[in-house]
């Protein structure tokens, strides 16, 4: 059920959708993650034209606000910022953080990838970041050629005070590794949307978060 939780900030499930074609069936495949409890959505689609992602961030967003979940649009502040979505995630060629965090206001939610570099991670809180990605830690379906990470990087970016997101190949089995480290927020596309069941799949990665009886 839709939860009255504050938008932001946020622990738990950072779900990332797949490149899913067909806007009706995207939200489909959403509802389900958004159901069991996920934190953040931030919406992706590394196949889709301008227009199309656009269809589906608006598409998104009546969905991520009747659950309180931020929606955070992934490569593109512009896009962020025109339809009022709740922020944006900067890769490494996607813009300037300045410039997005100038354009979206102060209240806007603006990730940044990281990558395996806690100086990148440094000048994107000082540029205005809300909170750092770092990954890939395992290997990844999504990015297979993707920059390994360290848990170490958890460890040692605790006292930048923002939450910490950990991404690439975070199963429900390594994931303890990675929160017990300082992640947040484990970000997750393909062990959700690749599950046969999705819904039952958010709650295996939500229920690493609960502390041990």
């Amino acid at each position: 059920m839709p939860s009255n939780q504050p938008l932001w900030p946020r622990r738990g499930l950072y779900a990332i959708t797949p490149d899913e074609p067909e806007t009706g069936r995207l939200v489909a495949r959403v509802a389900p993650v958004l159901d069991a409890g996920a934190a953040v959505l931030q919406y992706r689609n590394k196949a889709a034209d301008d227009a199309r992602r656009r269809e589906q961030a608006l598409a998104l967003q009546p969905l991520c606000r009747d659950y309180h979940v931020p929606l955070i649009v992934n490569d593109d502040w512009r896009l962020a910022a025109e339809i009022g979505a709740d922020g944006a995630h900067l890769g490494g060629d996607d813009g300037d953080l300045h410039d997005a965090r100038r354009a979206m206001g102060t209240s806007a939610v603006i990730g940044a990838s990281c990558y395996d570099d806690l100086n990148r991670a440094r000048r994107a809180i000082d540029a205005g970041a809300s909170y750092i990605a770092f990954g890939a830690f395992f290997p990844s379906g999504t990015k297979p050629n993707a920059r390994r990470a360290s848990p170490q990087l958890l460890l040692d970016s605790a006292a930048f005070g923002v939450p910490r997101v950990a991404i690439g190949g975070v199963t429900p089995a390594n994931a303890p590794l990675l929160i017990n480290a300082g992640a947040d927020l484990i970000a997750v596309i393909g062990g959700l949307f690749e599950s046969p069941d999705p819904r039952a799949a958010a709650r295996a990665y939500i229920d690493c978060f609960k502390d041990p009886a």
